[in-house]
């Protein structure tokens, strides 16, 4: 659906996708969510609080997690920017990766709560499961992301239809997040709680049935994905580059290209910081606003994800319009700022008195997230172009899985100071009342480290110079070059 015009004497920067091709795009969300995501969201409620793993060993697997992830992605990206198939680089991929991944999450929570009495070189079995389980089910769900995320950054060459194709994907990611707020909420039903025993909830069993329902439905929404979404630079593009991507442009090359350099340096500031206090936002809910009451706590933890889905619904239309006008960086800026009132403002919003204003909260930081990842998608799409121009090849896999170990890296780190955070500070899983200063430690982490990441990310975005007017220099000479797509 293509339409071209002269305007000024020069062809139009601009041609749209049908709506339903993004919304079907952007149902893959879900299984990234679900398949990546959803696992250190309960971790530390799932394998500290309820099956009493100390919180360093949680935080540590999950860093160990996302190491081995990182060092997957890049491999996936080198394989799906070289794989030619009669059906595109990524479409194969996405589909048998997507089922798998489905079918293979539950199998991440299927432990006894015997085992963690049960120890192995010194520590609980437990922790052993959470890395041998995921060190098999990591690269399968890295085989559906990698170039799923890809796949969105060849979707159209226009600068604008960038923005909204990764708005679609970004509103979607939020409603999709959701599914990981209610988690906990899940094992509060009836079904899961313990006779005898008030208050009380059999958390693994929520957490082995909840993700038996998200894998369905994972494994659907990939089967859509293939079918309905095409690889628009394939047949024109790809299919004419005979020499194959190194796989060192995967691991190191892309780093290279400043502007993408710029970029890193921003998401992995904003993730780390975010992702090391991610898990203390829920310990403050529980143990500081909820007064220890976990059921309550974990209920209050819903309405926070409900926030900070609304605050993501809100953000991304209203900072994809507000990139229209002022630029993606600048809008970004924006982004970064109402990230910085949502966690600095954690330390009055988050209050046992008036317990809902904690979801005040939740949604600017949902704002500032959605708005901020969809614009560093629409900014990274850019820098592939400004990267074609230069090496004359689509590397889309080659970037995506770069960033992706990056700020997975960073996300890792975060997991593992975040247990550090909970150890140094005192937290003990078996008693309901924490100590004042354990208390205080959690609360302040929570307000001023991803303040200073969020410091860092602006003054990073503001450094890279791909504006608009230069995104459309770059593509009129790609299009001279090698024709349009």
């Amino acid at each position: 659906m293509q339409e071209t015009k002269v305007v000024n004497g020069k062809k139009p920067l601009r041609d749209r996708l049908p709506i339903i091709t993004k919304l079907s795009y952007s149902l893959g969300t879900a299984v990234d969510m679900w398949g990546l995501w959803l696992y250190p969201a309960v971790a530390f409620a799932v394998f500290n609080i309820y099956l009493g793993v100390e919180p360093w060993l949680v935080g540590l697997a999950l860093t160990l997690i996302r190491v081995w992830d990182a060092i997957v992605d890049p491999i996936m990206g080198w394989l799906s920017d070289n794989v030619r198939t009669r059906y595109g680089r990524r479409r194969p991929f996405i589909l048998f990766a997507g089922i798998l991944s489905g079918l293979g999450l539950p199998v991440l929570f299927l432990v006894s709560p015997s085992w963690a009495n049960i120890e192995f070189l010194g520590v609980s079995v437990v922790f052993w499961y959470m890395i041998f389980s995921t060190m098999f089910y990591i690269p399968i769900i890295s085989a559906f992301t990698v170039p799923y995320y890809s796949l969105g950054a060849e979707m159209s060459p226009d600068y604008e239809e960038r923005t909204s194709i990764m708005s679609y994907r970004s509103m979607a990611q939020k409603v999709s997040e959701l599914g990981n707020f209610y988690a906990l909420r899940f094992t509060n039903l009836a079904w899961f709680l313990i006779p005898g025993k008030e208050g009380q909830k059999n958390t693994l069993l929520g957490m082995q049935v909840y993700t038996s329902i998200l894998g369905v439905i994972m494994a659907i929404f990939a089967i859509i994905i293939f079918f309905r979404v095409k690889e628009r630079y394939y047949e024109k593009v790809v299919v004419n580059v005979r020499e194959r991507i190194s796989i060192l442009s995967s691991f190191g090359e892309t780093l290279r290209v400043v502007p993408f350099r710029k970029m890193m340096i921003m998401g992995g500031a904003f993730t780390l910081s975010t992702s090391m206090v991610g898990s203390l936002g829920y310990y403050a809910t529980v143990f500081y606003v909820s007064g220890g009451d976990k059921i309550m706590g974990d209920n209050w933890q819903f309405w926070m994800g409900v926030a900070f889905m609304v605050g993501g619904l809100i953000g991304v239309p209203l900072h994809a319009n507000l990139a229209h006008k002022i630029g993606k960086r600048r809008a970004a800026v924006v982004a970064c700022c109402i990230g910085i009132c949502g966690y600095g403002g954690s330390w009055f919003l988050y209050t046992p008195h008036i317990k809902w204003l904690q979801t005040t909260a939740s949604a600017l930081m949902g704002m500032a997230a959605a708005s901020l990842w969809m614009l560093h998608s629409s900014i990274g799409a850019d820098i592939i172009d400004f990267d074609e121009l230069k090496t004359k090849e689509r590397r889309e896999g080659s970037f995506t899985s770069c960033a992706s170990y990056i700020l997975k890296l960073g996300n890792s780190l975060g997991y593992y100071i975040s247990g550090l955070i909970l150890t140094w500070a005192g937290f003990t899983w078996s008693v309901k009342v924490q100590a004042p200063e354990t208390i205080f430690w959690i609360r302040f982490s929570l307000a001023s480290l991803p303040v200073l990441g969020l410091l860092v990310a602006i003054f990073f975005v503001l450094s890279v110079r791909l504006t608009k007017e230069r995104s459309q220099e770059i593509r009129e000479e790609l299009e001279a070059r090698r024709g349009t797509v």
